[in-house]
């Protein structure tokens, strides 16, 4: 008895003529996710990929729970394969499902014939599985509406398969299908979480970070390069781009109006940022700012921060609350490792009483104080590059 795994598309299907491009980054990134689990074979047909392992390592188990992770996947089954020919059908559901089935008290079986040429349709198929498995299993009855276990038999172009047990995956689109951005990744909670949302829709990301030693530590530094490592589970292989940015916050701290500092700053995070993401090929920056957080997230705030810059700036949290935040964070895995006390660069420079609802040229006024153009290509020089 094979046992392989079924994978169930989402809005995948929903795509016309480019549907098979796709796919085929699907597979691609599902390659790449189960690289270090074994060799397998990955087809895809009638919006269902099917993976077949080709040795004696592979582990299903660990298989599944990478899968959970890769976006474009709504569903995950282990199955076993089969024969078209109902008694090896019915063979193969008594011993593969004996468990799960020896334990439930009800149980129903779902049947898809995409093989139209089948002698049995579905309901025959159902109704007739149905009654060799209540005479195996005495402890059986039938519950169509909300049954322990429900046994699924699905008849395809070369085989039929059997499974039960159904895994949620991921869901959204493929890595890599809807081009690629540049996130400003902090040491909290709330930039992860963007990242990991804006992957979901199929963009792959890079990840830049303003590191200001001696005033934030070395660890808070390998705490960014954790979360950032938590996320490539999701995101695939990413680079981050560490940026020296202790010389242009002492630059702010000595030349501009206290007021303005995280304004400021924020400005040049973004023109920094703006030009490592050219240089990467990515088309926008994403943060992990919501609306009202703090005094450099007001609308206000937000319109001279976007100025800055002259290519989109996404932020997928921007109407979230906290809570909604941090149960994503939770999901994802990055909620332990945000909270650990180790402070960024945007905390140790805090003004007392910051502006929160600025006028742009007054911003611009204090900002031009420094020797911008020089700073921000220094800063961009003495990048330090880590892939992940």
């Amino acid at each position: 008895m094979k046992e392989i795994i079924l994978c169930k598309l989402g809005e995948i299907v929903l795509k016309g003529l480019n549907r098979s491009a796709f796919e085929k980054l699907l597979i691609k990134n599902i390659k790449k996710s189960l690289s270090s689990v074994g060799t397998c074979d990955i087809s895809c047909k009638q919006s269902t990929i099917t993976i077949i392992p080709q040795d004696d390592f592979f582990d299903i188990d660990i298989a599944v729970s990478k899968l959970q992770k890769v976006f474009g996947i709504v569903a995950i089954s282990k199955a076993a394969l089969c024969e078209k020919d109902f008694s090896e059908i019915v063979k193969i559901a008594k011993e593969y499902l004996y468990l799960p089935l020896s334990m439930a008290k009800t149980f129903k079986v779902n049947a898809k014939r995409s093989d139209k040429e089948f002698p049995m349709n579905s309901p025959q198929i159902c109704a007739e599985l149905g009654g060799e498995l209540l005479e195996t299993f005495s402890n059986l009855s039938v519950d169509v509406k909300n049954p322990q276990v429900t046994v699924t038999v699905e008849i395809r172009d070369r085989f039929a398969f059997v499974s039960c047990e159904k895994f949620q995956g991921a869901g959204g689109m493929p890595i890599g299908s809807n081009g690629k951005c540049a996130l400003l990744l902090s040491g909290g909670i709330d930039s992860p979480v963007a990242g990991y949302m804006i992957a979901k829709r199929g963009v792959s990301l890079c990840c830049i970070h303003f590191y200001s030693y001696p005033y934030t530590s070395e660890r808070a530094k390998e705490k960014v390069l954790d979360l950032a490592k938590i996320m490539t589970d999701y995101c695939g292989e990413m680079k981050v781009f560490i940026v020296p940015f202790t010389k242009i916050q002492e630059e702010i701290k000595k030349n501009c109006k206290e007021e303005m500092f995280t304004l400021v700053m924020r400005r040049y995070m973004m023109k920094i940022a703006e030009k490592i993401a050219l240089s990467q090929n990515a088309s926008g920056l994403v943060t992990g700012e919501s609306i009202g957080q703090v005094a450099s997230q007001t609308l206000s705030a937000l319109a001279v921060t976007d100025d800055a810059v002259s290519i989109p700036v996404f932020r997928p949290v921007i109407g979230m609350d906290k809570e909604e935040i941090v149960q994503i964070s939770k999901k994802i895995n990055t909620f332990e490792t945000s909270i650990l006390p180790y402070e960024d660069c945007c905390t140790v420079f805090t003004p007392k009483h910051p502006k929160t609802k600025p006028v742009l040229k007054y911003v611009v006024y204090e900002e031009n104080k420094l020797d911008k153009e020089n700073l921000i290509n220094e800063a961009v020089e003495n990048v330090e590059v880590i892939i992940l």
